[in-house]
């Protein structure tokens, strides 16, 4: 078993955590984990992307050469765009549908989520809606998460401990809120 996933969006926007739950919840099972982190201009809304790699057997890079990414996980739809070129013929694309427009010539978003769409394997929805129809509305990046989990072959216990482990130090409601981002984001991918 191996899986390659590249984690992407905006900084601030919560995917180096997704990345963070995912890579603990993997060693938590008793794989193996490389990851590889850009962070951009994070803190002034720029790209933030992860390499990550988790396999039942030693890793030897801990980037994914192109055309070998098993899932592009993405909190904003033109960060998904960026990556294809890593996805692999039978790769999923799972994203936000709803963009993060920090450029002045930020494509429409219909053109963005048209290319998606053209993909065999593809999950395109509202997760901010979903956040905060949980109560939630920070948690875009768990209902993504929550999305993805059905191709991860992760356990959705062993995500929702390592959310514990991850916000725990946030306190209880901080905690449940994003199991319950989690949750919902599952049920998006469990429906289709």
């Amino acid at each position: 078993m191996k899986i390659d996933i590249i984690l992407c969006g905006v900084g601030g926007m919560g995917a180096l955590s997704s990345a963070a739950i995912i890579s603990k919840a993997a060693l938590d099972m008793g794989w193996y984990m490389k990851q590889a982190e850009t962070h951009g201009m994070s803190q002034r809304g720029g790209d933030v992307q992860s390499h990550l790699r988790i396999s039942d057997k030693p890793i030897a890079s801990d980037l994914i050469p192109e055309g070998e990414c098993d899932i592009i996980l993405s909190v904003e739809p033109m960060e998904a765009l960026r990556y294809l070129p890593f996805l692999s013929k039978d790769g999923w694309v799972i994203t936000n549908e709803n963009p993060f427009i920090n450029i002045p010539n930020y494509p429409e978003k219909e053109a963005i989520i048209a290319e998606i769409n053209k993909l065999p394997h593809s999950i395109v929805f509202d997760a901010d809606t979903i956040a905060k129809e949980v109560h939630n509305p920070k948690g875009t990046n768990m209902v993504v998460l929550g999305a993805a989990s059905k191709y991860l072959g992760i356990d959705i216990e062993k995500l929702e401990d390592a959310v514990r482990s991850n916000f725990g130090r946030k306190g209880e409601a901080i905690v449940n809120a994003n199991i319950d981002a989690l949750r919902a984001g599952r049920a998006v991918a469990d429906k289709m």
